[in-house]
This record gives C-alpha cells, sequence and structure tokens, in this order.
C-alpha cells in the first residue's frame, strides 16, 4: 500500500555547494549528513514543511548510472512497509526496473528501489523508519488523552 511522500533526492556534483544553496532557500540547515563531519559528506538531508517532507541530497557520484536514453534527475520516493512485495507488483504491472533494492546508511531500516513506468517516469519506492514514526507521532496526539 502506498502510504505517502517519504523523500525526494536530488544529486549534486557539489554536494556542499548543493547544502548552502538549499539552506539559504529553505531557510534552515541541513538536519542529518552521512558520514558525520568532519568527513566530506555523501548525503545530506533537510527537514521542509508542515510534514517536514525530507529532501535529500547525494553526491553524484552515488547517482544510478543511465543511458542517455534512459529517465533520469529528481526520485520521489513514497514510503511502502513491504518494498520487496511492493517492487515485485510494479514489475508485475508492466514497470520496468530502474535501480535495485540498495540499502542505505547503517543497516537501520532504510532502503530503496525504483522502476521506470510503461509512461517513462521514474518511480521510487522506500522503507523509511522515519515515515512510520512521523505517522505514529500523529496517531498519538490525534487521540485524545
Amino acid at each position: 500500500m502506498f502510504r505517502g511522500f517519504a523523500t525526494l533526492n536530488y544529486y549534486a556534483d557539489d554536494l556542499a555547494a548543493a547544502k548552502e544553496w538549499y539552506a539559504r532557500l529553505f531557510e534552515v540547515e541541513a538536519y542529518f549528513a552521512y558520514p558525520a563531519a568532519p568527513a566530506a559528506p555523501a548525503y545530506v538531508e533537510f527537514r521542509i514543511g508542515d510534514d517536514a517532507d525530507e529532501i535529500g541530497f547525494i553526491d553524484r557520484r552515488y547517482a544510478p548510472q543511465a543511458a542517455s536514453d534512459q529517465p533520469g534527475g529528481a526520485i520521489m520516493h513514497w514510503h511502502v512497509d513491504d518494498l520487496p512485495g511492493t517492487l515485485a507488483r510494479l514489475l508485475e504491472l508492466g514497470a520496468t526496473l530502474h535501480q535495485p533494492i540498495v540499502e542505505h546508511g547503517d543497516g537501520s531500516g532504510f532502503a530503496t528501489a525504483s522502476v521506470v513506468d510503461p509512461f517513462g517516469n521514474l518511480v521510487g519506492i522506500m522503507h523509511n523508519p522515519h515515515y512510520l514514526e512521523v505517522q505514529a507521532e500523529r496517531q498519538r496526539v490525534a487521540v485524545p488523552a
């Protein structure tokens, strides 16, 4: 089941410059970088808007390699509870694999995959523990004590 927006990823050749530019644009500093300082980050992340939507910037060295006739650019990932099952269903419905399941970070449950839909659009899916934490907190707050 598609549960909502999980993260939007952009790629940058100069990640430090992208981090600074978006910090100015969003008027907030990135809240996460991996690896942590003093190492140069390969990934930085902002939380933006009422729902604290996740915007991630990745060093272009880690971008999926695509031929010139392939789709490219930003991939918006939908949070899904069953990443392998959702990927299988997308493929069964006629999507083609763009990037297989990739585990990210320290093994704490972040994983992504993407497909190209039959119309040439990139569709990202992700299992993201932060998404589940935000939803649990919303439910806790919404239920009167």
